[in-house]
């Protein structure tokens, strides 16, 4: 077993694909570039040429218009966003094209497609260039949303969304990259909508996915110390979401936090606080504590950044506000 950054996971699983199935194509904005998008494709243009790995121009909706024609045709597109943000110029691709003609056309035209992208705290890019849109893409039917949190589930889970028949969001932290790991060299792959416990408790359970599934297991061993047992559970798949998973975790601790890298209103914690009322409102000891960003858009100055993103000590807090 070998160690790999998360950005090299990611690189890894590409160039993978990119080696083993000749349909696999990478386009977007700097795939090219010399830092290649944060290690993830650098050198692939290289490898594969220009006709595979495809530097696109500025106009986020037409490249997605390629890669949806392109899926349509046979190939296996990788599109590329150096941020999250870009998507929004190319919603209706995405949103009424990519996410729907599987069900327009009765089941006969899949749109197998991966839009790779980044999120969270970068070097103060402010309120237009580190949005965490993922509650967004999940509230529509049609996408699956994934967010790895270390390098072994960045691989798994992209070429596991390579091998999906529908587009995936596949969604990269900032703070995940430099994370090292464990990653087999060889092909495996995570099935989409199944979570993990990465870290067993019995007072109380944490949802987490993303950079704060790290803060969630550092939390959880500050407490112990207190002799507090703490459950963390990774998501990695935010649509679908695993339920079962969260429910016998819950159902077991009868306490629950949610730490989400989004903003709380109308937001993944929301609706993982409904599962859970919905299912096993009776065999809870305690209200159910979000931990996630303010409904406010994202400072460009890095002392108001410090405040801004969820750490490690305002889940310590909400620990102890649901043991009170």
């Amino acid at each position: 077993m070998r160690e790999l950054t998360f950005g090299e996971a990611v690189k890894e699983a590409i160039h993978y694909a990119l080696q083993m199935n000749p349909n696999v194509i990478v386009l977007g904005e700097g795939v090219d570039d010399p830092k290649g998008i944060d290690g993830t494709v650098l050198g692939l243009h290289q490898e594969f040429g220009t006709k595979r790995v495809i530097d696109l121009p500025l106009a986020e909706n037409g490249c997605m218009g390629i890669a949806i024609g392109s899926s349509m045709v046979g190939m296996l597109p990788i599109i590329v966003h150096q941020r999250m943000d870009f998507l929004l110029m190319a919603m209706d691709q995405i949103l009424n094209h990519a996410a729907k003609w599987n069900y327009m056309f009765g089941g006969q035209q899949n749109i197998p497609l991966v839009i790779k992208c980044t999120v969270g705290q970068g070097w103060g890019m402010g309120p237009t260039h580190s949005q965490s849109l993922q509650a967004l893409f999940s509230h529509m039917p049609g996408i699956k949303v994934v967010m790895p949190s270390n390098p072994f589930d960045a691989k798994g889970l992209l070429l596991a969304s390579l091998e999906d028949p529908n587009p995936v969001v596949f969604i990269e932290n900032y703070k995940c990259y430099a994370t090292v790991g464990e990653v087999p060299l060889d092909k495996y792959t995570i099935e989409i909508g199944q979570g993990k416990v990465v870290r067993q408790g019995s007072d109380i359970t944490i949802v987490s996915s993303g950079y704060l599934v790290q803060q969630a297991i550092d939390a959880a061993n500050l407490v112990a110390k207190k002799g507090i047992s703490v459950e963390v559970l990774d998501l990695r798949s935010l649509c679908p979401l695993d339920h079962d998973l969260i429910l016998n975790s819950v159902g077991k601790t009868g306490r629950l936090i949610i730490a989400d890298s989004g903003h709380k209103t109308n937001g993944l914690s929301a609706e993982i606080s409904a599962v859970v009322s919905e299912n096993i409102q009776s065999k809870l000891y305690s209200n159910i504590i979000r931990v996630a960003f303010p409904d406010a858009p994202t400072p460009a100055s890095s002392t108001l950044e410090q405040l801004y993103y969820p750490t490690c000590a305002n889940i310590v807090d909400a620990i102890s506000k649901v043991l009170s």
